[in-house]
């Protein structure tokens, strides 16, 4: 690591350090670890309801608090995991596989401490890859023109139609829509009205927090609201001695959770993948290489080992594109995408050197974050579990009030409001019809800067459209946009001809080793 970036590194502990800052960051992973063992809650759902708390803060604090609830929702995630056989969130369905079957062996509390130690581990080892690619991004960021930022959104909008799981026609399609959602309001070029309607209030375009809390917060709330059923957490107790592995199960740990981050910080580095798809193809090598396969499903610690340091070094590692490029990893960082624009700020390679009291505060805060949370976990996981037992019915109005007032105290009008709610209700029926919200969201934020943008680098070159080939870095944006939508489409043909949908096979035939319902299989999914 360079001296200079050693610097940057102590001065990021500095911001992070700074009283207002650690205590919004313990805030953040505090309530992220409790709706990570809240089904139907999670990331989404917490920085949703937080979100609106963030216009009054400084863009530093806000920032480090919705970065603690994400990679804290993922802690809380595991525990129900292993102790429940119950998948609350996506990324940690494959922990069921053997930290189940460990809990009914008599090692639950093992599990759960292999898997504190993976996912500091894991948060480690990401945080490290911020650090020394950051130097980089600093001396890309004074090549980048306007044709090179808008080749870099035509990317980013491309990589985000991969964000919606099923069909990729549907990515495309919710992507265009969030396009034309950010055509509403004034042209800031021509000043002309756009698709307003004759309404003031839309002079100014959609609200993006009306947007965010509609299609994250009241849709998935209506969506989730019917398909819990209430979790029976009696009778489940961990001690804190318990959570200590043996000698034999580190020895086989360690490597495990080694492998699993590395294969986390590739994932990672990757637009369009994200935690879920680390810790499946985590688990899928762990098995692969391993010289008792048949262990797998039935308490092997590798198994709770390795996709639990990749999730979290997947977690860590997708604040690289999507801080340095504007490009989301996964639904969550689409939705810290947005807050970080609400706060006036633009992600991409010019962050680090313009804000780097946020980039370096955030890299510093991971580690203050994480080592909160090795605190929190040990004795408040009996907490945790029991908070299951809260009934949906108080929970969901109470979260749904909390958006209404979030999006009322925004600017002190009720239009707002009732766009959140026709936005929630769209995004309802989206849902309902397979359409996820990831794409909608990232084609509003990214389609304006696109647009901008081109029309500057039009202008610079009088109408050429050559700039956007003959610019080396623009060129090679361009050329991974083509890439990308090659493999789509030859992955859609492989998958037309042999009939059937290899990710959703592959992972039946791994479900098949489990004692997990139906319900658990789907929310593991994602469906």
């Amino acid at each position: 690591m360079s001296s200079t970036a050693l610097g940057d590194l102590w001065h990021g502990f500095e911001v992070a350090l700074q009283p207002g800052n650690i205590l919004w960051c313990f805030v953040g992973v505090l309530f992220g670890n409790l709706v990570g063992v809240l089904p139907g809650m999670g990331a989404l759902a917490a920085i949703s309801l937080l979100l609106p708390l963030t216009f009054a803060m400084k863009p530093v604090a806000a920032i480090l608090m919705l970065a603690g609830i994400y990679y804290g929702s993922q802690y809380g995630g595991a525990i129900c995991s292993i102790l429940l056989n119950l998948p609350c969130h996506p990324p940690h369905a494959v922990t069921c596989l053997d930290g189940y079957p460990m809990t009914l062996n008599g090692r639950g509390g093992a599990a759960l401490g292999i898997t504190m130690l993976s996912s500091f581990v894991g948060a480690s080892f990401g945080i490290f890859e911020m650090i020394f690619l950051a130097p980089i991004l600093v001396r890309i960021a004074f090549m980048f023109g306007p044709a090179e930022i808008c080749s870099l959104m035509l990317l980013g909008l491309l990589a985000g139609s991969t964000l919606a799981r099923g069909s990729p026609l549907k990515g495309i399609a919710m992507t265009v829509l969030g396009l034309m959602l950010g055509l509403v309001g004034t042209d800031v070029t021509t000043g002309q009205q756009r698709f307003t309607f004759g309404i003031d209030h839309l002079y100014d375009g959609l609200d993006i927090v009306a947007l965010a809390l509609g299609v994250f917060g009241i849709a998935e709330f209506m969506k989730s609201i019917n398909n819990l059923a209430p979790v029976k957490a009696g009778g489940t107790t961990v001690r804190v001695r318990d959570m200590w592995p043996t000698r034999e199960e580190l020895r086989r740990a360690v490597p495990a959770m080694f492998r699993g981050t590395f294969v986390g910080s590739l994932c990672a580095l990757i637009p369009g993948t994200g935690p879920t798809i680390a810790s499946f193809v985590s688990y899928a090598v762990e098995k692969k290489i391993s010289r008792h396969p048949e262990t797998f499903g039935t308490g092997a610690v590798e198994g709770v080992a390795a996709p639990e340091a990749s999730t979290h070094s997947a977690v860590q590692g997708d604040f690289i594109p999507t801080m340095s490029l504007g490009i989301p990893g996964d639904a969550v960082m689409a939705l810290l995408l947005s807050a970080l624009i609400i706060q006036g700020i633009q992600p991409g390679p010019q962050l680090v050197r313009e804000h780097p009291d946020i980039f370096w505060g955030l890299i510093a805060s991971f580690w203050v974050g994480n080592v909160i949370l090795l605190f929190l976990n040990i004795p408040l996981i009996t907490v945790w579990v029991r908070l299951l037992t809260v009934p949906y019915r108080y929970l969901y109005p109470s979260g749904l009030l909390f958006i209404c007032i979030g999006v009322f105290s925004s600017q002190n009008d009720f239009f707002p409001v009732g766009e959140t709610l026709v936005i929630g209700i769209i995004g309802y029926i989206l849902l309902r019809l397979d359409f996820h919200p990831a794409p909608l969201l990232l084609g509003f934020v990214l389609g304006t800067r696109f647009e901008e943008n081109l029309r500057r680098a039009l202008l610079l070159s009088h109408g050429d459209v050559r700039i956007f080939l003959e610019r080396p870095i623009s060129a090679a944006f361009l050329a991974l946009a083509a890439t990308l939508i090659t493999i789509r489409i030859v992955f859609v043909i492989r998958r037309a001809r042999m009939g059937v949908l290899l990710p959703e096979a592959a992972a039946d035939s791994d479900w098949a080793t489990a004692d997990i319902s139906t319900e658990q299989r789907r929310a593991a999914m994602g469906e």
